[in-house]
């Protein structure tokens, strides 16, 4: 059933053709009795009470909501600042174990020369020692041929050597004149 205007404004409004607030009134005031058929225009309590239970639900999933991802923008920005440090610290070890393989490196060069120093020194000893011991040697068998030489080289009164035509010709010479040969080998 449809409630026209002109059913429920009051006789004054309707003749003057403009409704007054005062008019209206007794429409916004509906009897709450058991059978009352009238419609309500304000939201009773309940209503209001839900609607405001609704909306801080909302809310408080918004704000859940905002703190899951800011969590999650947290946990990305700290797994990013220990990667970075990490990144870093390996970095950092990296640079010295470069830095000690290099200081190893010359410490086995330096040995590596000192041992080569040695060998040269003890191969040059040995080297001078034998040319020594060779040329001492030398110098021996040379003194004895010379001391053999001046013993055959003695007045001729005290030795008289016969000599044949026979070993003459086969050892090709006189002689009165000896003869060496001394071999140097130089290694």
């Amino acid at each position: 059933m449809a409630i026209s205007s002109s059913t429920i404004l009051p006789a004054s409004a309707k003749t003057n053709g403009a409704a007054t607030r005062e008019g209206y009134e007794h429409l916004n005031h509906c009897p709450k009795t058991m059978g009352s058929k009238c419609s309500k225009t304000e939201p009773d309590n309940d209503d209001l009470e839900k609607e405001r239970k609704r909306k801080l639900l909302l809310a408080k999933q918004r704000q859940i909501a905002r703190m899951k991802a800011a969590g999650k923008i947290q946990a990305w920005w700290r797994g990013t600042l220990v990667r970075r440090t990490l990144l870093a610290a390996a970095l950092r070890a990296w640079m010295i174990q470069c830095w000690w393989r290099t200081v190893l490196w010359r410490k086995l060069y330096k040995r590596r020369q000192n041992s080569l120093k040695v060998y040269i020194i003890q191969e040059q000893a040995a080297v001078k020692l034998q040319s020594w011991v060779r040329m001492w040697q030398c110098h021996q068998r040379y003194c004895q041929v010379c001391n053999a030489v001046c013993i055959l080289q003695a007045p001729k009164s005290c030795f008289t050597f016969q000599t044949s035509d026979v070993s003459q010709a086969q050892y090709g010479g006189a002689f009165n004149q000896p003869e060496f040969h001394i071999e140097i080998l130089s290694i």
